[in-house]
């Protein structure tokens, strides 16, 4: 297909070709090849609300992920949540609101998508009152104060494509500060997942457009079956990076992201940075092997090659060198990144630089979802004599083996509690959010389905939650 066909459109409908994609590969073709995501045709209507209104929610995700206009107005002024209204198409619905389609935006009629939804159903009134809610009624300024002098501390949590759940998170901070998350704090701390988006937020990326960036990444990244060739995550990354930034090249805010050494026993917990190390005093093992290579300088380091190393989550891709994914030793980071920034402020004081040092104020623990809780039946390993116990043992062995692994990578539970417990005893304002999921969802889940679900869920947690939102808001504008 040649670029003049790309770009024409049909006599009868003065559409083009995007128009008339019937899937998802088809859109995605076309948009590669340069086709406008927000064209519209002879009434008005893109791709967009075609897709809508034939009920197309695989072209729907594609053209959201490209930077579709979801409040675009067509053909009687309406926008392509009005049509998913009138069809009362639940799935569509949560995609449309979960990508920003606001509820209020009247069309030729006078009619408004909330208007359409109180004459449908409960249920659709029920997500026009979680939407209306989603709206930063509660900014309180608009400008940071730059003279704050306490810190704040963003953390994020692994979990692969469930990192969608922290993008939410930010982009509905974000809207209530009318701040990007990059001037909100002074350090930010990611693992896997996490650290991608730590570094996006260093590289001033926004997180739409980073929402859009996931839902189109996993379709590149987990193909196949795992472990999965690592080519295609390394070259999302350079193209994301660069394939040749350093970690140094920008310096605010500070960022760390955690790795897990391999290349030793017991393994250590790595901090990528883009600042200097701070120079503490630690023990060193006993037995210590003194041929063991040093880590990478921050001034040396790849950005993308540190991103690799904190996600080389084991049988999901090999590992990025000596480095393992950092959820081994830190999926929530918060507790070791406050420990970092304890030890950078004593390196200061040790140093005379003592009026450089800065106190935390605020520490914000993002996660990428609580799984529901489910009953484990037996975790029970023992030497069988018949085969009915051959089978009992083998399938406990794989309950311990899961167990063993959500034991070391869980974000929540006593890590949060001991994050909780010494902020307070540190004077310092904490708060973690994370949405309770209604399924278990994998860090390489592709359906489009579930993603907008959890997305949507997401959004009803900031909703029930929205006093805690004011109050952190409140506390990342003071002085």
């Amino acid at each position: 297909m040649d670029s003049s066909q790309i770009h024409s459109k049909d006599p009868r409908y003065g559409a083009s070709p995007l128009h008339w994609a019937k899937n998802a590969e088809m859109a995605r073709l076309l948009l590669k090849r340069g086709c406008d995501v927000n064209g519209t045709s002879s009434v008005g209507n893109t791709a967009l609300h075609v897709a809508v209104m034939r009920n197309r929610f695989d072209c729907v995700i594609v053209l959201l992920t490209h930077g579709a206009n979801a409040e675009a107005r067509g053909e009687h002024g309406n926008t392509p949540l009005h049509l998913a209204m009138s069809k009362d198409n639940m799935e569509m619905i949560k995609a449309l609101l979960v990508f920003g389609a606001e509820v209020d935006i009247p069309n030729d009629f006078g009619e408004t998508p909330a208007f359409i939804a109180s004459k449908n159903s409960k249920q659709l009134q029920d997500l026009m009152h979680i939407s209306r809610a989603r709206k930063p009624a509660f900014i309180l300024s608009s400008m940071r104060d730059e003279r704050r002098t306490r810190d704040h501390l963003l953390c994020l949590d692994g979990g692969g494509v469930k990192g969608l759940v922290i993008i939410q998170l930010l982009i509905a901070i974000e809207k209530a500060s009318g701040i990007a998350t990059k001037d909100l704090f002074d350090w930010v701390a990611g693992t896997s997942t996490g650290g991608i988006l730590a570094l996006a937020i260093l590289h001033s990326k926004s997180m739409a457009y980073m929402r859009g960036v996931y839902f189109r990444m996993k379709d590149e990244v987990f193909r196949g079956s795992r472990p999965y060739e690592s080519g295609p995550l390394e070259e999302f990354l350079k193209r994301e990076f660069g394939e040749h930034t350093k970690m140094t090249d920008v310096k605010k805010p500070k960022v760390m992201l955690t790795g897990t050494l391999s290349d030793r026993q017991p393994a250590e917990l790595h901090l990528f940075r883009n600042y200097e190390a701070p120079e503490c005093v630690r023990e060193p093992h006993v037995g210590q092997n003194v041929n063991l290579k040093p880590p990478t300088q921050p001034s040396e380091q790849l950005v993308w090659r540190a991103a690799r190393s904190s996600g080389a989550a084991p049988t999901y891709f090999r590992p990025s060198g000596r480095f393992l994914d950092g959820g081994l030793l830190a999926n929530n980071p918060t507790l070791d990144a406050m420990t970092e920034i304890h030890e950078y402020n004593q390196d200061l004081i040790r140093k005379g630089q003592g009026s450089k040092v800065k106190k935390l104020s605020v520490v914000v623990s993002l996660g990428t979802g609580r799984s529901p809780q489910v009953p484990v039946t037996c975790v029970d390993v023992f030497r069988p004599s018949n085969p009915w116990e051959l089978a009992k043992t083998v399938f406990g062995a794989k309950e311990l083996g899961k167990m063993v692994v959500d034991c070391c990578t869980d974000p929540d539970g006593r890590a949060v509690d001991r994050a909780r417990a010494w902020c307070e005893m540190a004077g310092i304002q904490y708060f973690r959010l994370t949405p309770q999921l209604g399924t278990d969802i994998m860090l390489d889940e592709v359906d489009d389905t579930v993603l907008v679900n959890a997305l949507w869920e997401t959004e009803v947690y900031i909703y029930e939650h929205r006093e805690q939102f004011q109050k952190l808001i409140q506390l990342l504008l003071s002085p």
